[in-house]
């Protein structure tokens, strides 16, 4: 994977165990393109990440993984969006973890490497803000933050919980990578991204 010597890699975590209300139900099952939305994120984090678990509710319906990633299971409570971050954390063996939102099928590798590579200092999480706005689920969290995701407010927005733990923000070149499917309509925006980005890699592979 290229990692910094002495660094251990990430494990790559998918946060899938969302309810989903306003796109119909389960969005790891939700399909574009054909493919489950699920298989979208799963792969970006395979390209950076020799390790990869999905994390979910008892209940949360998912697509076949093929063994291309664990699944783990988060527990009922709370249901908050850093919940599977907490949970993944505590399963990750001491090891980092580079956590991303089932529901970001743009997301690609060389995002999530950047994030993931990003000296973080101090910080307990390494973040890109994009448009103006903390994106806490597309995200790495180190070990220290376990302490404070273990005892957080499921009241409290992700965000506000993020910046209490200390964040070292991260500027990245796609905006585009962080466009969120919450709707059935997103799903045109999502598939629109994927079509420009395979132009764009197949316009580099003619110029070689």
């Amino acid at each position: 994977m290229g990692w910094r010597a002495g660094r251990q890699d990430p494990v790559g975590v998918v946060l899938a165990g969302g309810l989903g209300r306003r796109l119909g139900g389960d969005k790891a099952i939700v399909e574009l393109e054909g493919r489950p939305l699920a298989h979208y994120v799963v792969d970006a984090l395979r390209e950076v990440c020799e390790d990869v678990a999905v994390v979910v509710k008892r209940d949360t319906l998912m697509p076949p993984l093929a063994g291309s990633a664990d699944l783990w299971i988060e527990p009922d409570t709370p249901r908050h969006p850093l919940a599977g971050v907490a949970h993944a954390l505590r399963l990750s063996a001491g090891r980092a973890v580079l956590a991303v939102a089932v529901d970001l099928p743009c997301i690609d590798g060389a995002t999530l490497r950047l994030i993931a590579e990003t000296e973080p200092g101090d910080a307990a999480v390494v973040a890109p803000r994009v448009h103006g706005r903390l994106q806490p689920l597309c995200a790495l969290y180190r070990p220290e933050a376990l302490p404070g995701l273990a005892s957080f407010d499921p009241g409290a927005r992700a965000t506000a919980v993020v910046e209490a733990l200390g964040v070292r923000e991260v500027e990245v070149p796609d905006p585009d990578a962080f466009l969120n499917v919450n709707r059935p309509e997103d799903l045109i925006g999502a598939a629109v991204c994927l079509s420009a980005r395979s132009r764009r890699a197949a316009r580099a592979d003619a110029g070689r």
